[in-house]
């Protein structure tokens, strides 16, 4: 009997419940999704082909590409009829050959005294690059024949977008107070366009007897309407023994067309220095009638 009481209690330890194991320290916690892999379904690109490889340097401008020979318009048109057509091509749009005559002050000047009449004109004629150029002025007063006169031949060169440099000789006519002899400079000066549209121009003279002298100008159009101008101008000479001469002008003109402007206006003109002290007029007023032209 004891046997048996025995073996029951060693069955029943043998059947004793597993422990109950540890509660889990996330339950009822919430736990966010799984990141999703962005280039999920993307088509991923190959690997650089050029990884690894010396990339040669890029080359310099070498200036612009030269000009081609093969036109594909001769296979339809004859090369002579084509020449012709580049030919007239390069006339309308730089490279051919101009000229122009321009007179832009033909005038008669209405004082106090004798009356007198003026002119200013040039002539050019060249390329885009370089120009031959003729230049003339002069004053002629009544009673007492040519004031003064000028006469320059010079060659121009392009020196930028809007202006030449000039270079050649000048030869003045002698009133006759000096006797029928004239007189040679050498002429070194500039002619172009200003920004805001002012024209301008300057020259240095040396003579053949060594005197040196200068000329400034400047002058700009005020278009009031499309065919009435006011052109306000300035002019300034200066010479080594200190002379010097300054006139001013306002003229307005009705251009009927481009090439053919009659004008009115006046001119102030006045010396200094020497020019004064041996009898020539200190200054004067004179309204002016006259015409601008060119061709």
């Amino acid at each position: 009997m004891l046997l048996l009481l025995l073996l029951a209690a060693g069955q029943h330890e043998h059947h004793q419940a597993a422990p109950t194991p540890a509660p889990d320290p996330h339950a009822g916690h919430h736990m966010p999704a799984p990141a999703v892999d962005p280039h999920a379904g993307h088509h991923m690109p190959a690997a650089n082909p050029h990884a690894g490889h010396t990339m040669a340097a890029p080359v310099a401008n070498g200036g612009p590409p030269p000009v081609p020979t093969d036109h594909a318009a001769e296979r339809f048109y004859t090369p002579q009829a084509m020449a012709a057509a580049r030919a007239q091509l390069a006339k309308e749009h730089g490279g051919g050959g101009f000229w122009t005559v321009r007179a832009d002050q033909a005038e008669h000047r209405f004082r106090k005294g004798a009356d007198a009449q003026a002119f200013e004109g040039e002539a050019w004629w060249g390329n885009d690059f370089d120009k031959w150029v003729v230049k003339a002025r002069g004053e002629r007063v009544d009673g007492s024949g040519w004031e003064s006169g000028e006469f320059e031949a010079l060659k121009a060169w392009t020196i930028g977008p809007y202006f030449d440099l000039q270079a050649g000789v000048r030869y003045d006519l002698a009133p006759p107070s000096l006797g029928n002899g004239g007189r040679t400079y050498a002429s070194l000066g500039f002619e172009g366009l200003a920004p805001y549209w002012f024209e301008v121009q300057g020259a240095a003279y040396v003579s053949d007897q060594g005197d040196v002298s200068a000329r400034a100008e400047a002058s700009y159009d005020l278009r009031l309407t499309q065919r009435l101008i006011l052109q306000p101008r300035v002019e300034a000479d200066v010479a080594e023994a200190g002379a010097a001469r300054l006139e001013g002008g306002l003229r307005l003109r009705y251009e009927f067309k481009r090439e053919f402007a009659p004008y009115v206006g006046i001119v102030r003109e006045r010396a200094f220095g020497p020019a004064v002290v041996a009898g020539e007029r200190a200054g004067s007023t004179a309204v002016v009638v006259g015409v601008r032209a060119w061709r």
